[in-house]
């Protein structure tokens, strides 16, 4: 089978996998990378999210499944949970220097298979 030229996607997708092999303790599930990409995105556009906001997301899952997704993203570093000063019962989510990290390697990937 003749091998094709590899497309832009194509080597994000191999810089994408060489990451995951050198940290495959830091390796997210499905579920965990929409999450934050979730989480992420609305810190970008400075939005303010809260635990009960994103466990009624129902595209990624129940909301058993998207506590338990939470509990892991905090627990590999990816997010922090904050008490809300004005309601204790208030949690609001935010993204971590790691998690920060996470997405500036990402667009690194990115932009070195664009150059290519």
């Amino acid at each position: 089978m003749k091998a094709i030229r590899p497309s832009a996607y194509a080597r994000f997708l191999n810089a994408l996998d060489s990451l995951d092999r050198v940290s495959p303790s830091k390796k997210l599930d499905c579920i965990e990378e929409q999450l934050l990409n979730h989480i992420y995105l609305a810190s970008v556009n400075g939005e303010k999210l809260l635990v009960g906001d994103v466990i009624l997301l129902e595209q990624f899952g129940s909301q058993a499944t998207l506590h338990g997704r939470l509990k892991n993203l905090v627990g590999k570093g990816y997010i922090q949970l904050m008490d809300d000063k004005s309601d204790g019962r208030r949690k609001s989510v935010r993204v971590t220097n790691k998690a920060e990290k996470h997405y500036q390697q990402l667009s690194e990937c990115l932009t070195k298979a664009l150059n290519l």
